[in-house]
């Protein structure tokens, strides 16, 4: 028991610092809980199993490949290093793939490395894209840099070409994935700028990047022009001073964002204060309510606030069973877990479990539980046959295993 314990105060204090959901707020709504849909067969079904057993990594909070038909995966590790190695279960060897901890700042919990994206034509550019924090001042750097021509495996440290920053005010709600949707469009996910209970109000201040998702053209990028404006962004070309990169906002922090890659929906968790946690799936031009509401409920005003334009969550669950901080995952569309295909696969970063949300029925999503794992989950992620991995503050790697096929 004590171990127990232990290991649950452990996550509790990552927490506190990595995603800032318990905080100093008071909202203390007496609103009846949402309620997951429970299925205990469901939970038979399904394991964790270690995906690459002889590798191991420090606080690893991104999982991605390379789209180029190499079979290689990329693990981020928040301190600043991008680990690559040959997607094998029996892989017992990594090479660096890219070393920039030295301006990465990860003093505070929620800083660090915190994305990676590859180019779309990656097989031909050799370009990818990293999201980390840096300090003097305090600010988010997205850069693209290059793989090296003669070694495929390892990046040019030398190629940086910084296409945005933006300053972070408080050293949490970074937010920090990256990812390309169907459209070509680099989208990034950006926090609030962190305190508790955005002082600021950069959720609903359209003259920031903060608390928000951004949308930008890359594809011709240079030292003089880094990127440019979609002309379909909401905000393009307006005349009231808001940020033209915005897509939606909103948004407190939007731990893991993902495409749906058959339907291109963009889908978000975004971690709530100290009641709610809840899933969006993003839209152009949305605005998901921060801090106006915390997921479906008021939160400044406490009561009676106006969500008339507020696009409220697809899922929301409360922290009564110790669930706090939600990590966004991805809609499986891989060839080995038959029954969750088309389900949003996601987890709690603190109470360790892992849910499959099923939105067929819009009005009605049924939200299932496929395991306890008692693990600090950090980030999701899929290979090139989009089957679906976890990444682990134990420093492992997971995949989701059917039972009867592990048997």
């Amino acid at each position: 028991m004590m171990r127990i314990i232990s290991w649950q105060m452990f996550r509790l204090g990552i927490l506190s610092s990595f995603l800032a959901i318990v905080s100093c707020g008071n909202n203390d709504d007496s609103t009846d809980p949402t309620v997951n849909t429970d299925d205990d067969s469901m939970q038979e079904r399904f394991t964790l199993v270690e995906a690459y057993p002889n590798l191991s990594f420090t606080r690893p909070v991104d999982f991605q490949h390379a789209g180029d038909d190499s079979d290689q995966i990329f693990v981020v590790e928040q301190r600043g290093v991008i680990t690559v190695f040959a997607d094998d279960v029996a892989t017992s060897q990594s090479g660096t793939f890219l070393d920039i901890s030295g301006p990465v700042d990860d003093r505070s919990n929620e800083e660090g490395l915190l994305g990676l994206t590859f180019d779309p034509n990656y097989a031909s550019s050799g370009y990818f894209f990293v999201n980390y924090t840096i300090s003097n001042p305090a600010r988010t750097r997205i850069s693209r840099f290059t793989a090296s021509a003669a070694n495929p495996n390892q990046a040019d440290p030398n190629s940086e070409l910084v296409i945005l920053e933006f300053e972070q005010p408080f050293g949490n709600h970074n937010g920090g994935q990256l990812a390309f949707g169907l459209d070509g469009y680099l989208y990034v996910a950006v926090g609030d700028g962190g305190s508790a209970g955005d002082p600021q109000r950069h959720g609903q201040d359209l003259t920031t990047l903060l608390g928000s998702i951004l949308r930008i053209d890359v594809s011709q990028s240079s030292a003089q022009t880094p990127y440019t404006i979609p002309e379909d962004n909401p905000f393009a070309e307006n005349e009231q001073g808001f940020r033209e990169e915005i897509y939606a906002y909103g948004l407190r922090n939007p731990w893991r964002i993902s495409f749906d890659p058959e339907t291109g929906q963009l889908w978000a968790g975004d971690v709530g204060q100290n009641q709610l946690e809840e899933v969006d799936i993003i839209e152009n031009g949305g605005n998901y309510g921060w801090n106006i509401t915390e997921a479906s409920q008021c939160f400044e005003p406490r009561n009676n606030c106006d969500k008339d334009d507020i696009i409220l969550p697809i899922w929301e669950y409360n922290h009564s069973q110790q669930d706090l901080s939600i990590t966004g995952g991805y809609v499986y569309r891989g060839t080995e877990l038959p029954d969750l295909v088309g389900q949003y696969v996601y987890a709690d970063f603190v109470s360790g479990r892992v849910w499959a949300l099923n939105e067929d029925d819009t009005s009605s999503p049924e939200n299932t539980e496929l395991m306890d794992s008692n693990l600090a989950i950090s980030s999701f992620g899929v290979n090139a046959m989009n089957e679906l991995f976890l990444c682990a503050f134990d420093g492992k790697i997971y995949r989701i295993e059917s039972v009867t096929s592990s048997n």
